[in-house]
């Protein structure tokens, strides 16, 4: 039977050996793939033809791809962050923006009591937290977020201790780097009982129920007969994993990793471009024949020398050189390449989309960047940081480890009365310094008068809390009362326009004016 083929999808291996047999199945098969490629052609990402033909996809999981790639990438992302100035940076921009100072809690009981002894108890055991001794619980943080984003994941474990030990609450945090997780540990289940990927075991329901680990870092090269390479089960309950989730995936990979390969290729071709600069500055010129074309004599093998005769093997800076029976000389000219400028900002746009930090803030280049195109990029790039703040580093690494708190404290019964093992948090992010301090404080202004937001939503915007900045506030007023001081900041006794407002009267409030267009007595004093 005579083929219709379609030009774009030509018959392929299988329907040749099965149309020797059945013409009919053949054909169906065809037909099949014909529809097939017309659906994919509806979308240009999915054709097929001679302009897509090196692209390479592959439909797997994504914990199938990062248990292949993760370690390896990790190792690479590390090594950028050691020598590489660009990567340093943008980690440690995304470090400062996404934790600062510290992302502070705050008891949010309802009974101001009971919240400021949860609180006060919660700022004395943070200083004592960290199970090596090196900082406090905001420390922790900034170590978490920072092996987050550079190595993929990080793990927090509870570690009890007794009272008598920790001075109080009997709690402290260990935080170990993803190399700790037992990736080689695999087991398929059996008649429903739970699985093993990657070293994290989950129950018939999916849900994670512990995590294979090494007690020792697996990298560690000190010599030490206590070191344990044999992975010790820990529970779920005792662990925050931190990781940034792209995909339904149980791990996750480093920041960066789409600028990787441009990062790599910049620096090796900055090394390149040095090296030819430098090659090109040794020589500055040869001593050549008589006739001016290099010729170094009637000999089969031609000699280049130095003024010493010695034959030239290598080259050395600022040196001239002799060919033999050498009598013109010539000078090095150093080529000139265009370009270079160009090349590496385009270079360093493609790294800090990948990092997803503004261009300006990862190489501290502002010549071309002015007031508008600046904030527009700020204020996207604090929505991608907000983002990640409220969706990832508060459920998955901040709120654990208030939970565990809160239960260590309880069972110790050290929470005030009427406390129980569950209490709300707020939480406080970093304040953003602004841009336009002015603007943005004239436009917070007109935002709270208006009632469009609050006065504490405005005091926790910039990093501080409601109850602590009225407390201070109150006990501030009260020391210029009892002085007998009247600042230009109390709106108790001065107007906005800075002019001095009557006394309130018995119910607290400004006399009322004479009628409803003159100023109250003593307002124009």
């Amino acid at each position: 039977m005579a083929r219709q083929q379609n030009p774009n999808v030509p018959w392929g291996v299988v329907e040749r050996v099965v149309g020797v047999f059945s013409p009919r199945a053949a054909a169906r098969r065809y037909a099949g793939r014909v529809a097939a490629a017309n659906l994919r052609r509806a979308y240009d990402g999915a054709s097929q033809g001679r302009t897509t033909d090196g692209w390479r996809t592959a439909n797997t999981a994504a914990d199938t791809e990062i248990a292949a790639a993760g370690a390896l990438l990790r190792d690479r992302m590390r090594d950028l962050v050691r020598n590489n100035s660009l990567a340093a940076n943008a980690i440690q921009v995304l470090v400062s923006s996404m934790v600062g100072r510290g992302i502070r809690p705050r008891s949010n009981t309802g009974d101001k009591k009971t919240d400021e002894a949860i609180d006060k108890l919660f700022a004395e055991w943070s200083r004592r937290c960290d199970a090596h001794g090196h900082t406090d619980f905001y420390g922790l943080q900034v170590l978490a977020v920072r092996e987050m984003l550079e190595g993929g994941d990080l793990f927090a474990l509870k570690r009890a201790r007794r009272a008598r030990q920790t001075r109080g609450v009997p709690l402290e945090i260990e935080l170990r780097e993803a190399d700790h997780l037992d990736t080689h540990k695999w087991s398929a289940p059996a008649d429903g009982a739970s699985r093993v990927a990657q070293g994290i075991q989950y129950d018939r329901s999916g849900r994670r129920s512990g995590f294979w680990m090494f007690p020792d870092h697996p990298g560690d090269s000190t010599a030490s007969w206590n070191r344990s390479l044999v992975s010790e089960f820990v529970p779920a309950s005792m662990v925050a994993h931190l990781f940034e989730r792209q995909r339904v995936q149980s791990r996750g990979v480093p920041w960066g990793t789409p600028a990787l390969r441009a990062m790599q290729d910049l620096g090796d071709w900055q090394v390149a471009e040095m090296m030819r600069k430098k090659t090109e500055a040794c020589m500055v010129g040869v001593v050549t024949g008589e006739d001016g074309d290099g010729s170094t004599g009637s000999g089969a093998n031609p000699v280049l020398e130095d003024i010493d005769g010695n034959p030239v093997e290598t080259f050395k800076p600022g040196m001239f050189y002799y060919a033999r029976n050498g009598k013109d000389l010539k000078f090095n000219t150093p080529a000139h390449a265009g370009g270079t400028r160009e090349w590496n900002t385009v270079q360093m746009h493609l790294i800090s989309a990948g990092f997803r930090v503004p261009y300006a803030l990862l190489t501290t280049d502002l010549r071309e960047a002015n007031f508008s195109s600046s904030r527009v990029g700020i204020n996207e790039f604090r929505r991608m940081v907000e983002q990640v703040i409220w969706l990832t580093i508060i459920p998955m690494f901040c709120q654990k480890i208030w939970d565990w708190f809160i239960e260590a404290a309880w069972t110790a019964g050290m929470l005030p009365e009427g406390a129980g093992p569950v209490v709300p948090v707020k939480w406080t992010p970093p304040r953003w310094e602004s841009v336009n301090p002015w603007q943005d404080a004239q436009t917070d202004l007109l935002e709270t008068r208006a009632g469009f937001v609050s006065l504490p939503e405005q005091l926790e915007k910039r990093g501080y809390t409601a109850a602590d900045s009225f407390a201070e506030h109150a006990a501030a007023l009260k020391i210029a009362d009892d002085a007998g001081l009247v600042l230009d900041s109390d709106p108790r006794k001065v107007t906005k326009q800075g002019l001095f407002q009557a006394e309130a009267g018995a119910d607290g409030n400004p006399p009322a004016p004479p009628d409803g267009n003159e100023p109250a007595k003593g307002a124009e004093e």
